[in-house]
């Protein structure tokens, strides 16, 4: 009997995103042989600059795989460095997210230590899969824009090399939150669902200005403020939740599972205030179970979100795009828009993109 071919996943900073990707990457394909090593999502200076040195006694990094597929936080570069049987073992980058697009207040930006273990990293690769191309081009971008300021002993095309050995590979959505039965907004009080990380990056002040204007035009809707919180959170949630009580439905994170997936069944229009998203994967959620979108033309939501669904991005001016979300929100209430799912981020349809591409590398070392 044929044994399974043998893929190691690391995952140097495994928060709830990853860990998903991870879990459901295992899931899907379950014809691979899986061992995961994983590093708990904290210290991110230190996790993302120390996590070739956090693993160097690992035994797994000692053995034989047939693939090594490590997210964009491992410093794939040093940890093949250090390990002689990674080096000579086909590795797959899974960028999730790259250091040179994070918002500017963000702890991280301005250090170069960061960006430069995403650059060596995707050298180092033998292959780098992004979410979406929206985190692909910022990349590439940053990436170039951070070799053009070196002095010298540059190396011709390093960028061009990256997207060579590169491609577009999203976070799938599960099959089960497909739904079959196309909705209509409902045009009289829609359900607003915004579902994002309560953090500065998703626009949570953006929020608060487009339900100032809705409720200066007196359009009655109901809303769902729901997503992972923390300790602290901007001052702008507190001021919805006092504010806005009388149009509230959920407020909070939903710990059940299935009262998530129920309350995205139920709303009618899924809302993005986001500076900064990789990929979206509760807007790509939400749309899967019906909801129509509502998010701003930037970003990755241009790859899925209609063009009928995106306003008018002005990240200069917050009133400026609370005005042209709520236009954009009455155009949608004033036509019949009809839900969309985006069935090419199927669980079901990705299993075979990333199957070929695994099997592809895995075959290019049978070949040596």
């Amino acid at each position: 009997m044929k044994s399974r071919p043998r893929i190691l996943l690391l995952s140097a900073y495994d928060a709830a995103s990853h860990k998903r990707w991870r879990e459901q990457l295992t899931h899907l394909l379950p014809e691979y042989q899986w061992h995961s090593l994983v590093l708990p999502p904290r210290f991110f200076q230190w996790r993302i600059r120390g996590n070739a040195l956090s693993w160097l006694d690992e035994p797994c990094l000692h053995e034989r795989w047939d693939l090594v597929i490590a997210t964009s936080m491992v410093d794939l570069a040093t940890l093949r460095g250090l390990h002689p049987l990674l080096a000579s073992t086909p590795c797959l980058l899974y960028m999730h997210e790259n250091q040179f697009a994070f918002p500017i207040s963000q702890k991280q930006q301005g250090r170069v230590e960061p960006q430069m273990v995403n650059l060596y990293s995707a050298v180092a690769a033998d292959f780098v899969a992004f979410n979406s191309a929206w985190n692909r081009d910022s990349f590439v971008g940053g990436a170039q824009a951070l070799l053009d300021k070196m002095p010298d002993a540059v190396p011709d095309r390093v960028i061009e090399r990256i997207q060579h050995k590169s491609d577009v590979i999203p976070v799938p959505i599960e099959d089960r939150l497909f739904t079959d039965v196309p909705r209509v907004i409902n045009r009289a009080c829609p359900h607003l669902l915004w579902n994002h990380r309560w953090e500065y990056d998703k626009g949570p002040d953006r929020l608060l200005n487009f339900l100032e204007r809705l409720e200066q035009r007196r359009q009655p809707y109901k809303l769902s403020v729901v997503g992972e919180g923390f300790r602290n959170h901007p001052n702008a949630f507190g001021e919805i939740d006092a504010r806005f009580t009388h149009r509230l439905e959920h407020w909070g994170f939903l710990a059940s599972r299935s009262a998530y997936d129920d309350l995205l069944r139920k709303a009618d229009v899924v809302l993005s205030t986001a500076l900064h998203d990789f990929q979206g994967l509760s807007m790509l959620e939400a749309m899967a179970s019906g909801c129509v979108p509502l998010a701003p033309d930037r970003l990755a939501y241009r790859e899925y979100v209609p063009a009928s669904c995106r306003y008018q991005s002005h990240e200069q001016d917050a009133d400026a795009e609370a005005d042209a979300a709520l236009d954009r929100l009455q155009a949608m209430l004033d036509m019949p828009v009809t839900s969309l799912p985006p069935e090419a981020w199927k669980a079901s349809v990705l299993a075979k993109r990333y199957r070929t591409l695994i099997n592809n590398l895995i075959d290019t070392r049978r070949c040596v």
